[in-house]
């Protein structure tokens, strides 16, 4: 499979330099890797990102990490088959000793708990956006419920588009297997706004520091 296409931050490291971490930006269902760049100013200042385009294309520009059921049931090998890819591209691109900070909306919010579930050892302080987890187990939840790492978790309250399951499922995921920074915010729907994302600024000044 050839390597996820990526946007990358002005002023991406060259050859010789190495930051200690590089923001992933993973978008939403059906859109692409120029959506979420925006929320770049949110970082810390000075990390590096990568916004990566899923792998599943869908025509007129819009991709997907793993296709949608209309029973809400999640095709989990293809959940792993696109976290495979990006760990791919991670390795192409980044020295060994490099962690990546994920920042995911919707879809991309799995994708950034699929990460730490695969390679936590790699990932710090991972951001879901109105996201969600898939009911089966992975590698490295057993490790993670003893350790216990710090995430970010925003989404609003009226959101339409996420199922009350899906919510509630990724609810006692998060409880069971990390220290939550857990936001709803009223009258929000599938989305992310100014307020909640001064929230993420803040969780990161602090994992990050």
């Amino acid at each position: 499979m050839p390597l996820l296409r990526s946007v990358l931050s002005p002023g991406w490291p060259g050859p010789t330099a190495s930051p200690d971490r590089v923001a992933l930006l993973l978008h939403g269902f059906g859109s692409h890797e120029h959506d979420l760049p925006g929320l770049a100013a949110f970082l810390p200042r000075g990390l590096p990102w990568a916004s990566l385009r899923a792998p599943l294309e869908m025509g007129y520009g819009a991709a997907a990490w793993f296709p949608l059921s209309t029973d809400g049931a999640m095709d989990v090998t293809a959940i792993r088959s696109a976290a495979d890819a990006v760990w791919d591209w991670v390795e192409a691109t980044l020295p060994d000793d490099v962690q990546v900070v994920p920042m995911g909306f919707s879809q991309g919010g799995l994708m950034a708990l699929q990460l730490l579930r695969t390679r936590p050892e790699r990932v710090v302080a991972p951001v879901v956006l109105a996201g969600f987890v898939h009911e089966g187990e992975e590698p490295a939840d057993a490790a993670l419920a003893r350790t216990r790492p710090p995430v970010f978790w925003g989404r609003g309250d009226a959101d339409p588009v996420i199922w009350p399951e899906a919510v509630a499922r990724t609810a006692r995921w998060i409880d069971a297997h990390t220290v939550a920074t857990r936001h709803v915010y009223p009258g929000l729907g599938h989305a992310v706004h100014e307020e909640e994302m001064g929230d993420v600024r803040a969780f990161l000044a602090a994992q990050l520091a």
